[in-house]
């Protein structure tokens, strides 16, 4: 009893992990798939076959854009806190801090920063706001764990998406197949009837 409880949770658990991309069912029997309502010919069901494979391809290219930008964002996110912890070391100190920091694509300009103990963060869409450092650190250190988390989710929901393809591409050659199948015994019953 106790093992089906555990199943049961694991598959609620893999649904709500995947949630909002329907899962492709496997077609073992072509017969009895294509009497279902809206399959009443092969065209019908490969039509209906391939407008769900191609509503996988949308959510796969969505999907690779979100991870594309999270790639990208947490390195960013891992720059910015590396600058914080050593803002951090050198604000006990009296002497500026000598950096450079970029005006433009591949123009930098030398400046002094005293210390300090407050840092100005881009949260997004125009929004800069003023945090103490360790503030700062706390909000980034935060983000970048859910950046992290957000990138290992939507690599399982590609690698479930990947799975969705295979599916459906086999559906579409198995009823491919058996119409080919079907439509080769009327030829040949055609050809007896004839003789």
């Amino acid at each position: 009893m106790a093992a089906t409880i555990d199943n049961s949770n694991a598959v609620q658990a893999t649904k709500r992990k995947h949630l909002g991309i329907p899962e492709a069912v496997f077609v073992e029997d072509v017969d009895s798939f294509l009497k279902q309502p809206g399959n009443e010919t092969a065209d019908a069901a490969l039509r209906k076959l391939d407008e769900q494979y191609q509503k996988y391809k949308y959510m796969e290219l969505n999907l690779s854009q979100k991870k594309l930008r999270l790639k990208s964002q947490i390195p960013q996110i891992i720059q910015t806190l590396e600058i914080l912890r050593h803002m951090q070391k050198k604000k006990e100190t009296t002497a500026p801090m000598q950096t450079h920091f970029m005006l433009a694509d591949n123009v930098y300009c030398k400046a002094s920063v005293p210390p300090t103990d407050k840092v100005c963060l881009w949260l997004g869409a125009n929004v800069m706001l003023e945090y103490d450092i360790d503030e700062a650190q706390a909000l980034l250190e935060k983000n970048l764990s859910t950046a992290s988390r957000n990138l290992e989710t939507l690599e399982d929901d590609l690698d479930f998406l990947r799975d969705q393809f295979t599916t459906t591409e086999v559906n579409m050659a198995r009823v491919y197949n058996w119409d080919v199948k079907r439509r080769s015994k009327e030829n040949v019953l055609k050809l007896a009837d004839k003789s």
